[in-house]
C-alpha cells in the first residue's frame, strides 16, 4: 500500500508535462527566499549550520521564524524534506501568533520556501498553490512583481540569512540592511543586523570598512538608543572601544551586558574576547565555559577557548625552563598544547569548509609541537578548496608559505604560495606580508648570487602583480638577459610590452 501523499506526488508528475514542470521553475527562480539568496550546498557546512540553528531556536525566543525558516532550507538540501516542511509550519505559526497585523509582510520568505520544498519533494501542485498565496500577497504592493515583493521585511530576512551562511556574503547583507532601514530607521533588528555586519566587515583588513571604526561604533550606540538592553550591541560596542584604548567605558558595557544577558552564548563569546585581550585569560575561560554549557557545540565557543590557551602558551614559551624536559614548565607546556589542539580542532571538524582561521590556528599549533606531516596535510587540504572567501584564501597561501620558509627550510616552496596569495587580488595584510616575504628572499637570494635569474624573475613576478609595470620589465629583462630561453619570463615580458604600448603607459 503507497500512502496518499505519495500517490499525489507520482499524480502530479504524471500529469504534468516536462515543460510545464520547466516553467513552474522558472516561477520558483524569482522568488525571494533562501533558496535564491546566493547560499548553496558546496558553501555551507550543512551539519554545522544545523546544529548552530537548533541552538539559537533554543536560546532566542524572539525571531523563531527566521531560524525556522533557515533550518528548513538547511533541510531541504539534505534530503529532510518532511522535516523541512515541519520547520515552515512552525515558523507559518510563529508568524501568525506574533506578528498577525503584518503577517502578509512577514511570510513571503516562508510562502516561497515552502514552494520550493514541495517541488523538491515532487508535490508540484502543492508548489504552485503556494505560488497562488504569493501572488495574492504582491497584489498589495504597488512595485512587486507577480510573484516577489521586495519590501523592507524581505530585505531585512535576506540580510539575516546572507549573513548566517559565511563571510563572502557579508558586503550583500549589509546592503539589504540598509535598503530595509531605508524604509524604516527605527526598525531595531536591522539596526542590529547592520550594526554585526559593519563590525565583521571591519574585522576583514581588505574591506573599505576596515579602513575605519567609526561607522559600526555609531551604528552600536544607535541600537542601544533603541534598545538599551541589548547585550550583543553592549559587547560589541565594548571591543571597538577596546581597540581606541576607551577602557572604562568598555567595561562598564561588559559588565552590564553580562547583568542583562547572563546566558546568551553570543554575549558571553564576546565578554569572553573582551577579557582574553585584556589580559584576563581565566575570566575569559570561564565565561566560554559556561556559554559551552548553554551549547555545548558551538564552535566559535571552542575556538575562543583555544585561543585562550594559546595566549597561555605563548606567556609560558618565554619562561627558558619551558624547553627542559623534566621541569614542571616543561610539562605545563606540553598539557597547553594539547588543549590548544583540542579546542581548535572542536571548532573546524564540524566546518571544514568555512572555518579556515581555526585549521590555520590548528597547524601552527602543530608546527610548534613539530608534528610537521599533520600540517603540511592542513595546508593541501586548504589550498585545494575552491570558491573561498579571498581574505581567507590570501590567508592560507601566507601561512602555507611562511610553514615551508622558516620550518621546511624551502625557499622555492614558499615563493610558490606568497606569489599564489599576492595574486588574489584583493588589498589586505596577508597580501601585503606574501609580497614583503617574497621581497625578502628575492633580495636574500640576490645577496648570494647577483647572477641568480630565478631571484629577478620573482621580483619580475611580484611588480608585475603590483602593477608596477616599469619595475616589472626591468626585472624580467634581467632575468631573461641571466637566462635567455625562460618562456615564463618571455612570455610575461612581451605581455607588460605590449600593455605598455597600448596604454602609454611609459615611453619605451
Amino acid at each position: 500500500m503507497y500512502d496518499r501523499t505519495c500517490i499525489t506526488g507520482l499524480l502530479d508528475l504524471l500529469v504534468i508535462s516536462d515543460q510545464e514542470k520547466d516553467l513552474l521553475k522558472e516561477k520558483l527562480e524569482q522568488l525571494q527566499c533562501h533558496f535564491t539568496w546566493g547560499s548553496q550546498r558546496e558553501n555551507i557546512d550543512l551539519d554545522d549550520m544545523k546544529q548552530r540553528l537548533e541552538d539559537t531556536i533554543q536560546t532566542s525566543e524572539k525571531y523563531q521564524a527566521r531560524y525556522y525558516n533557515q533550518l528548513a532550507f538547511v533541510n531541504c538540501l539534505q534530503g529532510n524534506c518532511e522535516e523541512a516542511i515541519q520547520n515552515l509550519k512552525e515558523a507559518e505559526k510563529f508568524l501568525m501568533e506574533n506578528h498577525n497585523d503584518e503577517f502578509d509582510k512577514r511570510i513571503i520568505a516562508t510562502y516561497g520556501n515552502y514552494a520550493w520544498v514541495y517541488y523538491q519533494m515532487g508535490q508540484l501542485t502543492e508548489a504552485q498553490s503556494y505560488l497562488d498565496k504569493l501572488e495574492r500577497i504582491c497584489k498589495q504592493f504597488p512595485d512587486a512583481s507577480r510573484y516577489s515583493a521586495l519590501i523592507p521585511e524581505v530585505y531585512g530576512e535576506k540580510g539575516w540569512s546572507l549573513l548566517k551562511t559565511a563571510a563572502r556574503y557579508y558586503e550583500e547583507a549589509k546592503e539589504c540592511f540598509k535598503k530595509a532601514l531605508e524604509e524604516d530607521l527605527n526598525n531595531t533588528d536591522w539596526n542590529v543586523g547592520y550594526a554585526i555586519v559593519l563590525c565583521r566587515l571591519e574585522g576583514f583588513s581588505g574591506t573599505p570598512e576596515s579602513r575605519t571604526r567609526s561607522e559600526s561604533m555609531n551604528q552600536l550606540r544607535r541600537v542601544l538608543e533603541l534598545d538599551p538592553d541589548h547585550g550583543e550591541a553592549m559587547v560589541l560596542l565594548a571591543l571597538k572601544l577596546q581597540q581606541l584604548n576607551q577602557g572604562e567605558e568598555a567595561i562598564e558595557l561588559v559588565e552590564k551586558a553580562l547583568q542583562t544577558s547572563p546566558d546568551l552564548p553570543n554575549v558571553l563569546r564576546y565578554a569572553a574576547k573582551f577579557y582574553r585581550i585584556k589580559g584576563d585569560v581565566e575570566n575569559a575561560v570561564d565565561l566560554l565555559k559556561k556559554g559551552l554549557e548553554i551549547t555545548p557545540h558551538s564552535t566559535f565557543l571552542h575556538h575562543q577557548i583555544g585561543q585562550c590557551y594559546r595566549n597561555k602558551l605563548f606567556s609560558l614559551n618565554e619562561n627558558p625552563l619551558s624547553g627542559i624536559p623534566g621541569d614542571p614548565a616543561f610539562q605545563q607546556r606540553a598539557e597547553l598544547i594539547e588543549l590548544c589542539k583540542y579546542y581548535f580542532a572542536k571548532a573546524f571538524e564540524p566546518r571544514p569548509l568555512t572555518f579556515m582561521m581555526a585549521q590555520l590556528d590548528f597547524a601552527k599549533i602543530c608546527s610548534i609541537n613539530e608534528e610537521y606531516q599533520v600540517v603540511e596535510e592542513i595546508y593541501n587540504n586548504l589550498l585545494k578548496l575552491e570558491g573561498i572567501y579571498r581574505g581567507n584564501r590570501q590567508a592560507i597561501c601566507l601561512e602555507a608559505g611562511l610553514f615551508e620558509l622558516h620550518e621546511k627550510k624551502s625557499e622555492s616552496n614558499a615563493i610558490t604560495h606568497f606569489l599564489e596569495g599576492m595574486k588574489v587580488n584583493y588589498n589586505t595584510k596577508e597580501r601585503k606580508k606574501c609580497r614583503d616575504n617574497l621581497k625578502s628572499i628575492a633580495e636574500r637570494q640576490l645577496l648570494r648570487n647577483p647572477r641568480d635569474s630565478k631571484a629577478h624573475g620573482v621580483l619580475g613576478l611580484m611588480h608585475q602583480l603590483d602593477g608596477k609595470k616599469r619595475e616589472a620589465v626591468e626585472s624580467f629583462e634581467k632575468a631573461l638577459e641571466l637566462n635567455p630561453d625562460n618562456e615564463e619570463y618571455l612570455s610575461a615580458l612581451c605581455e607588460l610590452r605590449l600593455s605598455i604600448s597600448v596604454n602609454n603607459d611609459f615611453p619605451n
